[in-house]
């Protein structure tokens, strides 16, 4: 039988690509009886293998001298596995990749183990360097099959950032992203929580509550996860709330707040103290939230199930606002591998209509004087830089900070957002956070 770790990710894949489930939901369900390094190891075959899709097909119609597309689904699955792992991992010898691929497809497709077989074994021959090797990325459409995006994401950013830039982000999109850990300091302070924690960390200077891992840490299973000491947070999403900057006492709208992170951040910069209204109108999404509040004593954090877009504060004002809205999530490709080939470009057009009227409705229930954040985890300049021209358009009584000026090493490269800012997983090796802050006049 083909190893554990190899049936659990193969499983993975066809649920992805067969079936549209979430590549962490699916390993989720497939590796609850697999041991620590086993599961490690299929999540690292499965994600790599659903990033690297675009590469994988285009090597395997060399490989099986057809299409892709016609190949049997469970043929293709045990094709894209058993080419990642040659192509992309040391560790495990060829035969022993080549015969679990061949098995796995014998064991679920009626026919067509052969070809498997004979295609794997050619690249093995081949090798990852001459296979690898032929490919460029002088224009976005060969960046797209080399680094394995969607060609109207390689074409945006080509556009927007400039082919340096655009390549370096393509490539490292497909490398391991950062894990790293908010220290909860309404329980403790990062310093002893790095004391607490089995594996090595290390800081950050302009955030005092981050930790980044350096070995693989399980936190969910961890007591100071269940003591609520800490959270999985990147350190851009941390960054978003101290650019809100709340102080103790104040009242703060967070919208679309889910899953808490920042919520739970803002209740803690508060030294617990004030109010932090944290609006979520999904309910499942909105009992998660209110868990996570409890879990991490902010008992300051109260939890509203709303539409965002319909917030009526109704005389009530708030001093800051945090306007964290839906958004197509292209700064987060590392950490979630399926999502390049779930979003389409015509969807950004719907969220634009979402952010902009969330924007609004942020707008309306800031107090004069008051401050507003907004802030996507997406390189898009249609859902970034150019909502907040349109809404400095239509709202003549806010202004934009000048946070390129206070954080220059995270200024937006764009000239014409030069007071916001936009992290760079290539460059700053977190997840791709685009964050404006806003100022209402006094009155």
């Amino acid at each position: 039988m083909p190893s554990e770790s190899r049936v659990c990710a193969y499983a993975v894949l066809r649920r992805v690509f067969e079936d549209g489930a979430y590549a962490d939901q699916a390993l989720h369900a497939e590796s609850k009886r697999l041991a620590p390094r086993d599961r490690a190891l299929a999540m690292r075959l499965a994600y790599g293998a659903v990033q690297r899709k675009g590469t994988l097909d285009r090597l395997i119609e060399g490989l099986a001298d057809r299409p892709a597309t016609r190949l049997d689904a469970p043929l293709l699955a045990a094709l894209r596995l058993g080419l990642y792992e040659l192509l992309y991992l040391d560790g495990a010898p060829d035969y022993a990749v080549v015969a679990d691929a061949v098995e796995l497809a014998k064991l679920n497709a009626r026919a067509g183990h052969g070809l498997v077989n004979a295609a794997l074994r050619r690249a093995g021959r081949e090798g990852a360097a001459a296979l690898l090797g032929t490919m460029s990325d002088a224009t976005p459409e060969q960046a797209a099959v080399k680094h394995s995006h969607p060609e109207w994401i390689a074409r945006l950013w080509w556009r927007e950032l400039g082919a340096e830039d655009a390549r370096s982000l393509l490539a490292f999109d497909n490398e391991p992203g950062e894990v790293a850990v908010r220290a909860n300091t309404l329980l403790m302070d990062a310093a002893t929580l790095a004391r607490e924690l089995p594996v090595r960390t290390h800081t950050d200077p302009d955030l005092p509550e981050a930790l980044v891992l350096e070995e693989a840490f399980d936190a969910h299973a961890s007591p100071l996860w269940k003591q609520g000491a800490l959270l999985a947070q990147s350190r851009a999403a941390m960054l978003v709330s101290h650019v809100l900057a709340p102080a103790p006492n104040e009242r703060v709208l967070d919208l679309c707040a889910a899953p808490g992170g920042k919520s739970t951040h803002l209740a803690a910069l508060m030294r617990g103290t004030g109010e932090v209204v944290a609006v979520e109108r999904d309910r499942r999404r909105a009992g998660a939230l209110v868990r996570t509040a409890k879990r991490l004593r902010a008992r300051n954090v109260r939890v509203e199930l709303a539409d965002a877009s319909q917030v009526r504060p109704e005389g009530a004002v708030y001093d800051r606002v945090l306007v964290d809205p839906p958004c197509s999530g292209l700064g987060t490709l590392q950490a979630r591998p399926d999502l390049r080939w779930r979003i389409e470009p015509a969807r950004l057009a719907e969220l634009e209509r979402e952010q902009t009227e969330i924007l609004a409705a942020g707008a309306r229930a800031l107090r004069p004087g008051g401050v507003l954040v907004y802030s996507t985890c997406t390189i898009s300049p249609t859902e970034n830089e150019r909502r907040i021209a349109t809404f400095l358009d239509a709202h003549p009584d806010f202004a934009l900070d000048d946070l390129g000026g206070e954080l220059p090493a995270l200024r937006h490269p764009s000239p014409d957002a030069r007071e916001t800012l936009l992290t760079m997983p290539h460059r700053d090796r977190t997840a791709g956070f685009f964050i404006a802050r806003l100022r209402r006049a006094a009155g």
